[in-house]
């Protein structure tokens, strides 16, 4: 999916609304609350929650600690693509390639478990030694 007019940069709002839904959906069921920071992209924020039937929550301006789950993701993914990336030259290949690694990425938060063992029950595929 291309969110972003490449002459302006501008993130087309009906596309990333689309994805985020579309996205979710099939974890419907699971998702009972959204955060996200104060960006122009959740304008449609009202249309996300109503479809996805969950509430929506804003961060506060320059409270990080808010959405302090927001903030780490955002470093895990920055480890894979910079803060000044472009993702009109990202492929869906490159972006379904760092989701599977961070999905199946260890968290001490988690019990050492990974986001996929704890929301999906998958095992890992590979054996961790100590």
């Amino acid at each position: 999916m291309k969110f972003i007019n490449g002459s302006s940069r501008k993130i087309n709002l009906s596309l990333f609304l689309h994805a985020i839904v579309e996205l979710l959906t099939p974890v419907k069921d699971w998702v009972l609350t959204l955060t996200a920071d104060n960006g122009r992209e959740f304008a449609q924020h009202e249309k996300i929650a109503r479809q996805l039937e969950a509430e929506f929550y804003f961060a506060h301006p320059f409270a990080s600690w808010e959405s302090s789950l927001n903030e780490n993701a955002n470093g895990l993914i920055r480890q894979y693509f910079p803060k000044k990336h472009d993702f009109t030259t990202t492929t869906q290949k490159q972006i379904e390639r760092v989701m599977d690694k961070l999905n199946n990425r260890p968290r001490k938060c988690l019990g050492i478990k990974t986001p996929n063992e704890v929301f999906f029950g998958i095992k890992p595929t590979i054996a961790l030694a100590i």
